[in-house]
Parts: C-alpha cells; sequence; structure tokens
C-alpha cells in the first residue's frame, strides 16, 4: 500500500507541474493580448491625432493639397493596422480559449488524484487504527489470562 501511495504521489506531482506550466503558459499569453491591444488603442490613438490635424488644415484658410492627401494615406494605413490587430486579437483570443480548456483539464486530474490519495491515506489509518485496537485487545486479554 505504501509503494502504491509512493507512485501516486509522483503522479500527482507530474500533474500537478503540468498544470503549473499551463497556466504559466496561460499568464504569458494573457500578457501577450494585453500588449496586442495597447498596440490597437495606439493605432486608435494615432487616427484620432491625424483627423485633428486634418480638421485643423481644412479649418484655416490656405489648404495644403500635400499634407491631407499624406494624412488620408497614413489614415488608410492606420486602418489596415487596425483591421489586422483586430484580427490579431481574436486569434489570441481563441488561443487563450483553448488554453483554458486545458487548464480545465489538467485541474481535474489534479483533483482525482487528490481525491484518490485522500481515500487511501483515511483506509491506511482505518486499517492502521484497527491493528492498534487488536494488538491493545491481545494486550489486555493476556493480562486478564495471566491474573
Amino acid at each position: 500500500m505504501k509503494k502504491f501511495n509512493f507512485r501516486l504521489q509522483a503522479v500527482l506531482d507530474m500533474r500537478q507541474k503540468e498544470l503549473e506550466k499551463k497556466q504559466q503558459e496561460m499568464a504569458s499569453i494573457v500578457k501577450m493580448l494585453n500588449k496586442q491591444i495597447e498596440e490597437l488603442e495606439w493605432i486608435d490613438a494615432q487616427k484620432l491625432q491625424v483627423l485633428t490635424s486634418l480638421e485643423n488644415i481644412c479649418s484655416s484658410a490656405v489648404l495644403d493639397l500635400t499634407t491631407i492627401s499624406s494624412s488620408n494615406g497614413y489614415l488608410q494605413k492606420l486602418g489596415h493596422q487596425a483591421i489586422n490587430q483586430n484580427r490579431v486579437i481574436e486569434n489570441t483570443k481563441n488561443i487563450m480559449k483553448m488554453k483554458q480548456l486545458e487548464i480545465n483539464e489538467a485541474y481535474k486530474k489534479v483533483k482525482v488524484l487528490e481525491k484518490l490519495k485522500e481515500k487511501q491515506e483515511e483506509e491506511y489509518y482505518r486499517i492502521y487504527e484497527e491493528k492498534m485496537s487488536k494488538e491493545i485487545d491481545d494486550i489486555a486479554t493476556s493480562r486478564y489470562k495471566a491474573g
């Protein structure tokens, strides 16, 4: 029984390390997602800044067509970057969902092994107490017979 407990503990340790590894992977995915969201926010801020400068140019007395044209081209470029960044964010969210499923599965495996170990320990202590009780009964019986 003890040999099996050592094996169970080794498997439990392995599963816990696997769970920790998956949790670390999830943390790196979340960190990457946060960076991607920050980049999208930067793109949006840049678009707003260009639009504000275009409004200022259009409201001025003299129109600079070269600046308007280049600003318009830059806005289109930022728009494409925003679309691509949204795709990247969606892909990362999908990866994160898959990783969460893996973590949940690994967590379930750890919990099952912990319950099994707990039951085995309870059984071990129950058997141990039965043996001790029998020994005490034997000692008491032998003293009664001897006296």
